[in-house]
């Protein structure tokens, strides 16, 4: 009888915990749904770019950028949804390799901009002198440049001189541009009162000095701008880096676990 009961209690014994594997795969399936939303989202606005022809701004499409990321994300969920469901090593042993990438990826990248800070203002600079050429040619990228400049209260990479980059708004006697010299609505002080957005409130501004474009615009640069935030919002800041870093933590932990016990339950069946 007790030779019985324990043969019971082996067969229905399992070194996998019910509890880590279908939480790692609820956790997986979120970011996965999640993933195929972003996916969707950058495919329906490059869709709706049909007529956008310029192969330069592909890297810094806000488009391809969602697309890039949500396949991404979709690769390494799969793997970890599949792997909890089915307890399968390879998949697991994918999954947990690629979020450790991403997150090693990710501090490295913290950690160079940190101690390289000057370069990494370089490279961004590089970013937003490409956004700043090509503001016209790209919906997306004329729509993050305005809600950037706004949200910071700023006009430019440097200061608002640098919108002369811009082939409509170069401030050369040579471009027949009506917007010559100008620079977006964005970059403008808000009227109150104002209910209709000026858009022309940018005009000829470039033709000014500093004290005279204080008047009506934000002529500090974004850089400058970014800078001041994230020293007044350190909080903030680490908060953000603290969501993003857990997440990815807990799927390398509970993935390393799950294949630890689904090893041990094979050992135990041989």
């Amino acid at each position: 009888m007790d030779r019985k009961q324990n043969l019971n209690r082996a067969e229905t014994f399992s070194f996998v915990n019910p509890w880590i594997r279908y939480f790692l795969f609820f956790f997986s399936f979120l970011f996965w749904v999640f993933s195929l939303l972003i996916v969707a989202i950058g495919v329906y606005a490059k869709v709706q770019k049909a007529t956008d022809a310029v192969r330069d701004t592909f890297l810094i499409d806000p488009a391809v950028i969602l697309i890039v990321v949500g396949v991404v994300m979709f690769f390494i969920t799969f793997c970890g949804c599949i792997g909890a469901l089915r307890e399968n090593i390879r998949l697991l042993k994918t999954f947990s390799f690629s979020l450790t990438l991403v997150f090693l990826t990710q501090l490295a990248i913290a950690v160079l901009g940190f101690f390289y800070s000057d370069q990494t203002r370089d490279a961004l600079g590089k970013f937003v002198k490409k956004a700043i050429v090509h503001y016209r040619d790209d919906l997306d990228l004329q729509n993050l440049m305005d809600y950037i400049q706004k949200e910071f209260k700023c006009c430019g990479w440097n200061n608002y001189t640098d919108w002369s980059w811009n082939l409509y708004f170069n401030c050369t006697d040579e471009n027949p541009s009506s917007e010559r010299c100008a620079v977006p609505y964005s970059c403008c002080t808000p009227v109150s009162g104002e209910t209709v957005i000026n858009t022309m409130c940018g005009f000829g501004i470039q033709t000014q000095n500093f004290l005279e474009a204080n008047k009506s615009i934000y002529p500090v640069g974004c850089a400058d701008k970014a800078v001041i935030w994230i020293e007044s919002h350190l909080l903030l800041v680490g908060a953000l880096a603290l969501g993003l870093a857990l997440p990815q933590i807990a799927g390398i932990v509970l993935s390393q676990i799950l294949i630890s016990q689904i090893q041990d339950e094979i050992i135990s069946v041989l």
